[in-house]
């Protein structure tokens, strides 16, 4: 037996006084079968699954992993059955407690991992204070011995500015690679396999990767700058926590979709061009 395969067998509430405020799954409910749409039509055309699609309709949000994913979920949901996101979010956020800001906790892991690195610069200090003492010592040394030591000695010096010019270049060389990681992705795109290339260039999201098999292959925060390459024999499947926020390459072509900042996707990509499957 099917649930909700049908706007007939569903039947509007029978509390319709005006004191009684409806909850954010009943409001959505209401509007689906408004509409004339089944739960299977708003988990095709939304591609949130069919059990999380009922459990919302139940005020039921534990199955959305969290307030970040209930809201996107409301929010895609109430596009599905053309009513405004807006109020339901504003409502579903007086109930839980206010607004959810999962953000916070990235500041405090890297504020953890920058202590020890400090202690380094105290080995480094301590190197150059031994290397200008050595310097020292061996200049000291020359201007002691007779004019032409002193005029080796300055001629010494220039090779060691020549040192320092061709260092130059090399501090360029770490500039190159940062457009390399889409190119080496794109060219690296097989036929027979389906690659997938996430970036975050003006921001963070969390993104979960999962391949054919539902193996998990990233599941993490995705700072500023970074990025990853998936590769799958059959297909990649995606969530991307804050789509707004990502730069996406499928088999070497970029997707232009207009994501909006804080849009919760999940996306399925296979082989040749790319489509959201």
């Amino acid at each position: 037996m099917s649930i909700g395969n049908s706007p007939e067998d569903e039947r509007p509430f029978e509390d319709v006084s005006d004191e009684a405020r409806l909850s954010v799954g009943r409001a959505l409910q209401q509007a689906r079968i408004a509409a004339g749409l089944t739960v299977d039509d708003v988990s095709n055309a939304t591609r949130v699954r069919l059990p999380i699609v009922h459990a919302i309709e139940a005020d039921d949000f534990a199955p959305c992993g969290g307030d970040v994913y209930a809201r996107g979920h409301i929010r895609t949901l109430a596009k599905a059955v053309a009513i405004d996101p807006g109020p339901l979010l504003d409502q579903y956020d007086a109930d839980h407690g206010g607004r959810p800001a999962p953000t916070p906790a990235a500041p405090l892991f890297e504020a953890e991992r920058i202590r020890p690195e400090r202690r380094g610069p105290n080995w480094t200090a301590a190197m150059v204070a031994a290397i200008v003492a050595v310097v020292g010592f061996v200049g000291f040394t020359a201007f002691k011995g007779d004019d032409g030591g002193s005029a080796a000695v300055a001629e010494g010096a220039t090779p060691s500015t020549s040192k320092s010019a061709t260092t130059k270049p090399k501090t360029e060389k770490p500039e190159d690679p940062k457009p390399e990681p889409s190119d080496s992705a794109i060219a690296a795109a097989p036929q027979d396999k389906v690659t997938v290339q996430v970036s975050t260039p003006d921001g963070q999201s969390w993104i979960s990767a999962k391949d054919h098999n539902g193996g998990l292959l990233f599941d993490g925060l995705l700072k500023q700058g970074e990025t990853k390459t998936f590769q799958d024999s059959e297909k990649i499947n995606l969530v991307l926590g804050d789509a707004g926020a990502i730069e996406l390459y499928v088999n070497g072509k970029k997707i232009d979709e207009n994501w909006r900042p804080g849009a919760v996707e999940r996306l399925t990509y296979t082989k040749g061009d790319p489509q959201a499957g």
